[in-house]
């Protein structure tokens, strides 16, 4: 059975992204990371979406510099935005080269487990801007996998997949309700808390994926 690394997040886009590996027959191990973020609530449902699906999940911890991000910094504040202006420049919610430590972490962990592939929720349409969720960069970190690992010079260079990343937040949204995701127990709020806050870019991006879908958050909905 092929095997891959998948990093989850707890958030829609990485959700689906894990349903869409295991849809298509690999074994999936999730990993997560615990990197100082100032709530863990996305870690609950990571854990939680991880558990729902039956694969291992991993949460692994980095040291990174506290204060460069407003995620991780108590001196900076997660701003309000317009969606107009999402995409316009990077963020204060940038984490300092984030997804070349997530993804040096999966390779390495690929690697150990013979896994062929990684997986990762990675998307341009509808995103905050980051220079490490593009196209280029995704080639790039491709061609260091095939240049500096065993794997590699083997001829058995672990892939990098990202099968999200030229859908809108709609069209995701919809192939996570075909696929099964469990959306309820998906979180994006850049803050924490029992309910998302509805005014970071995170969630002005979810909330309208599910407005153009032509569906209702289930994490917004009153419970009974």
């Amino acid at each position: 059975m092929k095997k891959a690394i998948v990093l989850l997040s707890g958030g829609i886009d990485s959700a689906t992204t894990l349903f869409y590996a295991r849809k298509k027959k690999f074994k999936c191990f999730c990993l997560s990371f615990d990197y100082g973020q100032k709530h863990k609530r996305e870690i609950e449902s990571a854990r939680k979406i991880a558990r729902g699906a039956g694969s291992p999940i991993l949460v692994i911890k980095v040291d990174i510099p506290k204060w460069a991000s407003a995620l991780t910094s108590p001196a900076k504040l997660i701003s309000h935005t317009k969606k107009e202006r999402i995409g316009k420049r990077i963020p204060s919610t940038y984490v300092p080269a984030r997804n070349i430590i997530f993804l040096s972490f999966a390779l390495s962990w690929a690697e150990a487990r013979k896994c062929s592939h990684i997986f990762m929720g990675a998307n341009v349409v509808d995103y905050s801007g980051y220079p490490d969720c593009r196209p280029v960069f995704l080639k790039a970190f491709q061609k260091m996998a095939r240049l500096g690992t065993k794997s590699g010079l083997q001829a058995k260079a672990v892939k990098i997949k990202a099968p999200l990343l030229f859908k809108s937040k709609a069209q995701i949204i919809k192939l996570a309700q075909q696929l099964g995701v469990p959306l309820k127990l998906t979180w994006s709020c850049y803050r924490g808390g029992k309910v998302p806050c509805n005014k970071c870019e995170s969630c002005i991006l979810r909330a309208g994926g599910f407005r153009e879908a032509g569906l209702i958050d289930p994490a917004l909905k009153p419970k009974k």
